[in-house]
């Protein structure tokens, strides 16, 4: 893990730990939150719609489960005689989350999330001798690392942004930047 992941990490985490006991301390009612939007992997051309659900208790706290499912796919041309690829596509992702907010305003947040989650991938590639395409699936469970913000135009609708750095446990990591729609319920 890279010193600028550690030090996101570990920000997240004292972030994270030191709103819970006030969250405890929390007197108004949870109130339910959904987003839609899409996610773009950094590391590869991989997109994805990303469709999450909240709860948050309080000013400060809450948790979050998120399915993404795959719309865009990464395919790398390889320079060999004939020519091949290798095409990789998302499947789908489910994660959930505990999440930390720092409100700035009765319409804007900042927020750190950490999480862990699966992330679903199929490829295919014709680099064999016979050119024959060979297809496999195949998957990855994550420690996820987030930070972000919303602004809420109203009392219910209003925009999010955020950036998760994926730790796959086993493969290189990746980060996804999203912008999604949100409301409140």
């Amino acid at each position: 893990m890279s010193l600028s992941a550690r030090l996101l990490a570990a920000a997240a985490a004292a972030y994270a730990c030191a709103l819970a006991g006030s969250a405890v301390a929390q007197t108004s009612a949870p109130h339910i939150y959904g987003s839609a939007g899409y996610g773009q992997k950094d590391d590869s051309d991989l997109g994805a719609v990303q469709l999450r659900l909240g709860t948050r208790f309080g000013a400060y706290f809450g948790v979050e489960g998120e399915y993404g499912f795959g719309v865009k796919s990464d395919k790398v041309d390889i320079a060999v005689s004939p020519p091949g690829y290798i095409k990789r596509e998302l499947r789908h992702e489910l994660a959930a989350y505990a999440v930390g907010y720092l409100p700035l305003s009765p319409q804007a947040d900042l927020f750190a999330r950490v999480g862990y989650g699966s992330t679903w991938f199929k490829s295919a590639t014709d680099l064999t001798p016979d050119r024959s395409r060979i297809t496999y699936k195949d998957d990855a469970t994550s420690l996820n690392l987030g930070v972000g913000g919303q602004y809420f135009f109203d009392a219910s609708n209003g925009v999010r942004v955020d950036y998760v750095r994926q730790d796959y446990k086993g493969a290189p990591t990746d980060d996804v930047w999203s912008i999604a729609y949100t409301r409140r319920f």
